[in-house]
């Protein structure tokens, strides 16, 4: 101790305080701090010399707490404190202690002494540390601290309460049942047993994962980890403490992951493929089941390198695929490969492979890949091309069939020209290429003119000739890239390419008229008839080639009205014509609401006995100016307006009821027949319409119109005829032999009875041609079980030949002609009367 800080311990205004004998540093200083005494614990720490201010020793950043304390004692304060640190190389922490002592002397004297604090300090700031590094770490992993007491104390970190999205003001669930509700219903049992499990200390229930309801109505799942860290007196829970972890993302990606292992299990289940590894720097292969069972290893055989597999090779095929793989693994790709194994039975089976190799993070060399079994495959490749070798074959030789039949779907059988089908398919293509046409288009519409007089006195020989002759007046006068149609009858189309030069039009349609005018001899008969064409064009190339051919078919209806042997272009006065059909429409239409629509009746008699054997049907219009009309004048406008069938359901009403007033009046007609159009056969409410009418079995047929395609039926056609079968309605064909029906057709329809049309009765007085004609269709229909029945029996003649070839009934004007229902129930009342004579 040096003398001066021992002659200076002692200080008069220090109440007897000797600071010499304090064991902690300590010092007088007056009210500025300014030093006057000290000792020697106070020199060690602080050198500090007399004289001198206290704070020339403090820390710069300690200076002003110093001072602070100072100025609360002067202004009365009995006592003050503050913490400082030494200076220099000591690393010591003081509490610096200022108090006045009790005494007499009325100086500011003040006792500074100084509480070594540094172990303290030290373990406070150690402290301090491992809770800051703690809560960033918490924080950090995004988990929430929770803390409960049985004194009913709780924390919950902002973490936790972020996780259920509260913020710092919403209420939290205060009692267990509270929180319960919280919890998903599936979980809340399980919670319940693995929160008690955790009071209890069990390590298996430190962590338990569960579902808790966020606070915007969605479920989050929580990973809890908790444990008792205090217990009571009783050794029951007194303190708990955890963390919870949002690890909904985490359930997410494992749900994805379970749910794309399932897939991909099914998938190598339902593949049956066979998977490997190989590791060649260890020489050993990983085989799942199905590689052992493709290449019938044991399951307890361990797979070598250079071994087993090579060994299974077929002997054709192990030079070239050890070669390729040796070649693949070199060069680290993947690839496919196809070969042979030898089975132990002997037999041969294919196998495919996918192969990828690589190298591991260790560098050893390594390939996994999937083989499987292709052998039935390659048995059914092998059937195939076998069958595809035949069917080449046979599709050689049908060929030439299918062209054939191509041609004649699309080709006039007399003529030889293309159909109404190959026009309406030309059409069709000229609008689906009409951008690409680099010229307009036109369209002639021929008719012959005194055909039928030529089919009447030579007949049906003499007018095919004519048709054969007109078909190549045609073609000698059109270009290669024309075309010419026969669209029925005596009736023609040609299209033309069009430059804008109507009389190049005007010339062809002259000269083809020209030459149809000239005689032409058959049989030694001089034979002439003539021409009448309508002409539309268009130079724009979009046009509706269908709307020309309607254009050029009013041209043709004014060429005839204006003398026939002409020919007329298509103006926009011709509309009228239109506007007389829509005028017929809508009389037509009016003619429905007023009742005009009525039945006539022709009878039908048995080709042998000339009993009535029925009646056919006809419509007629009783138009309230031009008096009775026939379905020539209307039909073709129904069809438009598309009542043709309700004329149908019209005229099968009034013929039920006028045969049920001739019954009632004893006069017997076995059987009416009425026509039904496509449209009605493709009703679907026709069958609950005709369950509604009183139709007694067998005696009422429907008669198909030739617009009815029987060949090719639709499904509600058919399902309609086979009502008509279930309800006794007899099925006959009308008009057979023009065309329209066939072979097939008869087949697939089984009809009761067929019409023959009266253009093929018309000649058979006289052409022998036609009498073997129709003795054919009667012995087919004979061969059918079909009865037959004859139109257009106009003659006693026609009558005659007909009973010798086996007709079934006859019908037409030489027995009677379509009646109305008085006139018809005259004619049954004379029947009767004659039969009773």
């Amino acid at each position: 101790m040096r003398p001066d800080v021992a002659i200076k311990a002692t200080s008069p205004r220090g109440g007897g305080i000797d600071i010499a004998t304090l064991p902690s540093p300590a010092a007088w200083v007056d009210a500025n701090g300014i030093v006057e005494a000290r000792n020697a614990a106070m020199a060690d720490f602080f050198n500090v010399e007399s004289g001198r201010p206290f704070s020339d020793v403090l820390r710069p950043e300690d200076v002003g707490a110093f001072d602070l304390a100072l100025k609360r004692l002067t202004l009365g304060a009995p006592s003050a404190s503050v913490e400082i640190q030494a200076t220099g190389d000591r690393k010591a922490s003081f509490v610096t202690s200022l108090a006045k002592p009790q005494s007499d002397d009325a100086s500011q004297v003040i006792l500074l002494q100084l509480i070594d604090i540094t172990s303290l300090r030290q373990s406070f700031d150690a402290l301090a540390e491992r809770e800051s590094r703690w809560n960033h770490a918490l924080v950090g992993s995004a988990s929430g601290v929770w803390d409960q007491r049985n004194s009913g104390e709780m924390y919950y970190s902002e973490v936790w309460r972020s996780i259920r999205g509260l913020g710092p003001d919403d209420p939290i669930a205060q009692n267990m049942e509270e929180w319960l509700e919280l919890v998903h219903p599936q979980d809340r049992e399980r919670v319940l047993h693995s929160i008690e499990r955790q009071n209890e200390g069990d390590p298996d229930y430190t962590t338990f994962q569960y579902r808790e309801m966020h606070k915007d109505g969605h479920y989050v799942w929580i990973e809890c980890r908790g444990a008792c860290v205090e217990r009571d007196e009783n050794g029951q829970p007194a303190r708990i403490v955890g963390t919870d972890t949002d690890v909904t993302a985490r359930k997410a990606q494992e749900e994805w992951l379970e749910g794309l292992s399932r897939r991909l299990k099914l998938a190598v289940d339902i593949s049956r493929i066979g998977i490997f590894e190989t590791d060649f720097d260890a020489g050993i292969s990983e085989w799942d089941e199905r590689m052992r069972e493709i290449f019938e290893v044991p399951f307890d055989e361990d797979v070598r390198v250079g071994d087993f597999w090579e060994r299974k090779l077929h002997p054709d095929d192990r030079e070239r695929t050890l070669a390729h793989v040796e070649m693949r693994i070199a060069a680290l790709k993947p690839f496919t490969d196809n070969y042979r194994i030898t089975a132990s039975n002997g037999s041969t089976r294919y196998i495919r492979a996918n192969s990828l190799p690589y190298v591991d993070n260790d560098g050893h060399l390594k390939m996994i890949g999937v083989n499987w079994d292709v052998t039935e495959d390659q048995r059914l490749r092998q059937e195939l091309e076998c069958q595809k070798a035949l069917a080449e074959a046979r599709n050689a030789e049908l060929d030439q069939i299918r062209i054939d039949a191509e041609y004649s779907a699309l080709h006039d059988y007399l003529t030889a020209l293309p159909n109404r089908r190959y026009l309406e398919s030309r059409l069709d293509e000229l609008r689906k290429t009409s951008s690409e046409r680099k010229r307009g288009i036109a369209v002639l519409h021929i008719d012959l003119d005194r055909f039928k007089q030529i089919n009447d006195t030579l007949g049906h020989g003499a007018g095919d000739a004519m048709l054969k002759h007109a078909a190549r007046i045609l073609r000698d006068n059109i270009r290669p890239t024309d075309f010419a149609a026969r669209i029925g009858g005596d009736e023609f189309v040609v299209l033309l390419d069009y430059d804008g030069n109507d009389e190049v039009l005007s010339t062809i349609a002259d000269r083809i008229i020209g030459e149809m005018r000239q005689p032409v001899w058959h049989n030694g008969q001089e034979c002439r008839f003539g021409a009448s064409i309508g002409i539309a064009y268009s130079e724009d190339r979009s046009a509706d080639p269908r709307a020309l051919l309607q254009n050029a078919d009013i041209a043709l209806y004014n060429a005839k009205n204006q003398g026939r042997n002409r020919h007329e272009f298509y103006t926009q006065s011709s509309r009228r014509l239109l506007a007389d059909a829509r005028r017929l429409s809508s009389e037509l239409l009016r003619a429905l609401e007023n009742d005009e629509i009525i039945p006539f009746y022709q009878l039908q008699f048995d080709a042998k006995t000339r009993k009535i054997t029925g009646a056919e049907c006809l419509a007629r219009w009783q138009h309230p100016t031009q008096g009775i009309l026939g379905p020539d004048r209307f039909l073709a406008a129904a069809e438009e307006c598309g009542v043709l069938a309700q004329i149908d359901g019209i005229i099968l009403e009034k013929a039920l009821a006028d045969v049920a007033v001739w019954r009632e009046e004893g006069l017997l007609l076995p059987k009416i027949s009425v026509n039904v159009s496509a449209r009605r056969l493709k009703d679907p409410n026709l069958a609950s319409g005709l369950a509604a009418l009183d139709i007694k079995p067998g005696t009422v047929s429907f008669e198909l119109l030739e617009s009815v395609f029987l060949d090719r039926q639709d499904a509600a056609v058919m399902a309609n005829l086979e009502t008509l079968r279930r309800l006794s309605i007899d099925i006959e064909i009308d008009d057979f032999g023009t065309g329209h029906a066939s072979i097939v057709g008869l087949l697939n329809l089984k009809p009761s009875t067929l019409k023959i049309d009266r253009q093929l009765i018309e000649n058979i007085p006289t052409s022998q041609e036609q009498r073997i004609l129709v003795m054919s269709i009667i012995q087919i229909a004979r061969s059918l079980k079909i009865k037959v029945t004859a139109e257009g029996v106009e003659t006693e003649e026609h009558a005659r030949i007909l009973k010798r070839l086996g007709c079934d009934v006859l019908q037409g004007y030489g027995l009677a002609r379509p009646l109305d229902v008085t006139a018809t129930g005259d004619l049954l009342r004379a029947h009767k009367k004659a039969a009773a004579t």
